[in-house]
């Protein structure tokens, strides 16, 4: 069964980083393509940052510059580096994992921009 499971959320200040990390379980890592996605409140979600099996990567153009998105085959993990953060960038940010019609959520972990 697969598995997706965030760390790393927390209070930010403007202008610093955290790091966002997904262990995935249940999948063949390697072959799918992930992301990371978020959702602040009132608004849709949005794709952020995705790495393909290959390591393409695509980034929205609020994050390009400031966020780095990487993946692991050993660890089978995501990560989200987010420096120079921003309060707009406050939202529930939410791993994902895609193969064809195979589509995989994690829970979500909270990021809080504030001063």
């Amino acid at each position: 069964q697969a598995q997706l499971v965030e760390s790393g959320g927390g209070l930010g200040q403007p202008g610093g980083s955290l790091r966002l990390s997904c262990a995935a379980s249940g999948i063949t890592f390697s072959i799918y393509t992930m992301g990371w996605y978020r959702q602040a409140p009132g608004k849709q979600r949005e794709l952020v940052a995705r790495i393909s099996s290959t390591g393409s990567i695509n980034y929205i153009d609020s994050v390009k510059g400031r966020f780095t998105i990487s993946r692991d085959t050993v660890k089978r993990t995501v990560d989200l580096q987010m420096n120079s953060l921003k309060p707009e960038d406050t939202a529930a940010y939410y791993c994902n994992a895609v193969l064809g019609t195979r589509n995989f959520w994690g829970q979500g972990t909270q990021v809080t921009v504030s001063s």
